[in-house]
């Protein structure tokens, strides 16, 4: 997994929720979040940006680190 810089805001619950990220450089903008689950200890999101990608991200709920976990062409 790829360790992102993601800016969040708190959600409804007063959990973490992407707003945008920055992949390999590049600053994404969360245009809808399409998804949201739980495993264990994370938090994932399927995301889709202004770009037309999708994104699965989550978040380490210990460690509040979050990870890339996959890219979708859009």
């Amino acid at each position: 997994m790829e360790p992102l810089s993601v800016e969040a805001y708190q959600g409804h619950k007063g959990e973490p929720t992407p707003r945008a990220f920055t992949h390999e450089g590049v600053r994404h903008e969360v245009a809808q979040i399409l998804n949201r689950w739980y495993r264990q200890e994370m938090t994932y999101f399927r995301l889709a940006t202004g770009d037309g990608h999708r994104y699965v991200v989550r978040l380490d709920e210990d460690s509040q680190r979050w990870e890339l976990v996959m890219k979708e062409e859009g």
